[in-house]
């Protein structure tokens, strides 16, 4: 966003002791402390809403594969911004009250082993989370607003105090109060309370480009932080008002590029208001340049890497313990590679054919890629990171040795956690998301 030579523990081992990670820092323990989930550093999963269709990717699915145990939050992506510069639900590109909270979900497919009735207020994924975090208690759920194709809207949005208040009161009425759109018996004030605690801004960027046509401003950069603090100045709020006070959570998605870290963030003011904000670890190099490359490397001499990514927003005020790193469940790939070698830094016709978009492709894909004998796997075994090479297709991905070297280097690093896009790309037994566990928790 793989073959053979060495055991993921080998490998793993191996990296760790020719960086010199296992002399850095120790651990800052985090707040998660939950029954049926281990205490210490973040887990985030991002869990699409459109996965249940084409990918027939449950809720049910994080219970059954074991992931649900295994993280401390979901994101849940995404919420949507509206031209008028309000949370919305119905109505605009990106939002899906189906899939959110109106579709029945069956006996088969639901956590709790009980169809949705057609009289209940709440349905669909919603109420899906919702009878996640019964069974794995402590397990949050936040709620990501944007993200690259819905950042339309958000630079309009928060120009004047008075449209941040109107953005944040409004996303708040939906998703933490839980005040939905009445669809039928669906929906009303209220109909979603509980299945959301906090929310996670995925601004894709504030003063640097994202996403064609998105609107772009200079002002953009302190206008965010002041989105940042109305967030967290009606968040805090909301949770003293309750009858018992709460602490609702407040994160974003930030990216790796310092320039784009600098058009747009004002860190060490941020970092006041957020709990944790999520390292962009993975799209260094996308499958629509004419060279491939490395997605996600842990390290890389004069490249974007994770190790990279982390001391720059470090050295900008960042404190540790608050930088969740962002590792990928897919893979960019190329194809008509030619020059011969691994294939890596090599000139390419094109994005490689794949499932569901061009050039990108889910890791339960390619490690059947991996296992099919068509390609050699290669390693940067002093760099973090893992491709594929048929001698005309590239892909380059991470595998659950890549991912518990990362992991360590989180761990050791006394960094906040991982992040993982998207939950919904791992194995059916939750392969990655559990190399991620073992390499986060190992002593």
């Amino acid at each position: 966003m793989r073959p053979r030579a060495m055991t993921k523990l080998t490998f793993a081992a191996a990296t760790a002791a020719a960086l010199g990670l296992l002399a850095t820092l120790t651990p800052t323990a985090g707040a998660h402390q939950s029954a049926g989930h281990r205490p210490e550093l973040k887990r985030i999963g991002y869990f699409t809403q459109w996965g249940i269709y084409g990918r027939d990717f449950q809720v049910k699915d994080l219970e059954t594969s074991g992931t649900a145990a295994k993280l401390s939050h979901i994101n849940y992506a995404f919420g949507v911004i509206g031209p008028d510069g309000k949370c919305l639900m119905g109505n605009a590109p990106g939002s899906d009250p189906w899939a959110d909270y109106v579709r029945p979900v069956d006996a088969a497919n639901s956590v709790d082993g009980v169809g949705d009735a057609a009289d209940q207020r709440l349905a669909g994924s919603f109420n899906e989370l919702r009878e996640l975090k019964a069974k794995n208690p402590g397990l949050k759920v936040m709620i990501s607003l944007g993200g690259w194709s819905g950042s339309a809207h958000f630079s309009d949005a928060v120009r004047t105090d008075a449209g941040r208040k109107a953005l944040v009161a409004s996303c708040i009425d939906t998703y933490i109060k839980g005040d939905l759109p009445v669809d039928g018996a669906r929906g009303g004030a209220g109909a979603a309370a509980g299945v959301f605690d906090g929310v996670d801004l995925d601004w894709e960027w504030p003063g640097s480009d994202g996403a064609p046509g998105n609107v772009i401003r200079p002002e953009d950069k302190p206008n965010f932080t002041k989105l940042v603090r109305e967030f967290r100045t009606q968040l805090d709020a909301y949770g003293r008002s309750l009858p018992q006070r709460r602490h609702y959570e407040l994160s974003a998605y930030v990216p790796t590029a310092p320039a784009k870290i600098d058009a747009g963030f004002e860190v060490a003011r941020l970092m006041r208001d957020f709990d944790f904000v999520n390292l962009q670890g993975y799209d260094f190099h996308v499958s629509g340049e004419k060279t491939t490359a490395q997605q996600s490397a842990l390290f890389a001499k004069n490249d974007f890497s994770v190790d990279q990514t982390v001391k720059a927003w470090l050295r900008r005020g960042a404190p540790a313990h608050k930088l969740v790193v962002g590792m990928p469940f897919y893979g960019q790939g190329w194809t008509g590679v030619t020059g011969g070698g691994d294939g890596l830094g090599q000139p390419a016709t094109g994005p490689a054919p794949a499932t569901w978009a061009a050039g990108s492709e889910d890791y339960k894909f390619l490690k059947k890629l991996a296992e099919s004998g068509t390609y050699a796997l290669h390693r940067g075994h002093r760099n973090g990171h893992a491709w594929l090479f048929d001698g005309t297709t590239l892909w380059t991905y991470d595998d659950p040795a890549v991912l518990r070297t990362k992991a360590s280097y989180v761990r050791q690093h006394g960094l906040g956690g991982a992040m993982v896009w998207s939950l919904d790309g791992d194995t059916p037994d939750g392969e990655l998301i559990t190399a991620i566990d073992r390499g986060l928790t190992r002593r």
